[in-house]
C-alpha cells in the first residue's frame, strides 16, 4: 500500500500498542468505561501527532521571571465526528485541541440481506468550515463510505483548507476509498488491519465500537 499521507501509531513501539490491544481483547472489552477511555487515549495520541503538522507563529509570553519566546497555533482546527461511536475518540482530541469548534454527523450503515450496503445520514450540525483545518475522527474506518458521505455533507458549510482523517483501526479497502474520494486528506491511524469480511467488518478488528462503548443497539 502507498504510504504517503498515512501515519500509523502502532508501527512504532509505544503505549499506543497497549491501548489498541485492550480495545481488541474480548477479555477487556466488557468494561465499557475502559473501552471508552482507551478510544479517548488513541484520540489524544493522534491529536498530538496531527498537531506537529499544523501552522504555528512565534509569540512572546511573560513568566514571573522574564519574557520568553514560544510557538502558538495560528488557528485552532475544527473537530468533527460521526455519532455515536466517534464520541470517545473525539473527546480525546478535544482534550488536546481544547479551543476547537466542533461538527457532529449522524450517519449509519443499513445492513439487509442480499442488498448492497447503504449509508444513511440524518443529522448534521456544523460550524463554519471555510478555510479551516478539519479533523474528522471515526474509530473504525471500514468501507469508508459513511465517512466520505459525512465529509461531503459538511462541504455545504465551507471548504476546509486542510483535511485530516483519524481512526483507531482501518482496513486497506477503507483507505483506498478515502484516497479516491478525498485525495487531499492526511490519514492518521492507530492500526491498519488486514481486510474486510463479507459483511464489511474489519478483520481482525474489534467488533462494534459503538456497542462496546455505549451498550448494544435494539
Amino acid at each position: 500500500m502507498e504510504r504517503s499521507n498515512l501515519y500509523i501509531l502502532t508501527e512504532t513501539p509505544s503505549l499506543a500498542n497497549h491501548y489498541i490491544a485492550e480495545l481488541r481483547d474480548i477479555h477487556v472489552q466488557g468494561d465499557s468505561l475502559r473501552f471508552r477511555r482507551n478510544l479517548e487515549r488513541v484520540g489524544e495520541l493522534l491529536a498530538y501527532e496531527i498537531s506537529k503538522t499544523l501552522p504555528y507563529e512565534t509569540a512572546q509570553i511573560k513568566t514571573p521571571l522574564a519574557e520568553t519566546e514560544t510557538l502558538l497555533l495560528t488557528n485552532q482546527p475544527v473537530l468533527a465526528t460521526i455519532l455515536r461511536a466517534g464520541l470517545p475518540m473525539y473527546q480525546g482530541m478535544l482534550n488536546y485541541f481544547d479551543k476547537a469548534y466542533s461538527t457532529f454527523v449522524g450517519a449509519y450503515r443499513v445492513e439487509e440481506e442480499n442488498t448492497e450496503l447503504q449509508i444513511n445520514m440524518e443529522y448534521l450540525a456544523s460550524t463554519d468550515l471555510h478555510d479551516k483545518i478539519l479533523i474528522l475522527a471515526d474509530p473504525m474506518l471500514a468501507t469508508g463510505r459513511s465517512l466520505v458521505k459525512s465529509y461531503k455533507g459538511m462541504l455545504r458549510h465551507g471548504k476546509p483548507v486542510q483535511v485530516h482523517i483519524a481512526a483507531a483501526i482501518a482496513s486497506p479497502e477503507g483507505i483506498a476509498h478515502i484516497r479516491q474520494e478525498i485525495p487531499e486528506a492526511m490519514i492518521w491511524l492507530g492500526a491498519l488491519d488486514n481486510h474486510l469480511n463479507e459483511k464489511s467488518y474489519i478483520v481482525p478488528g474489534l467488533g462494534d465500537a459503538g456497542d462496546l462503548a455505549f451498550g448494544p443497539k435494539i
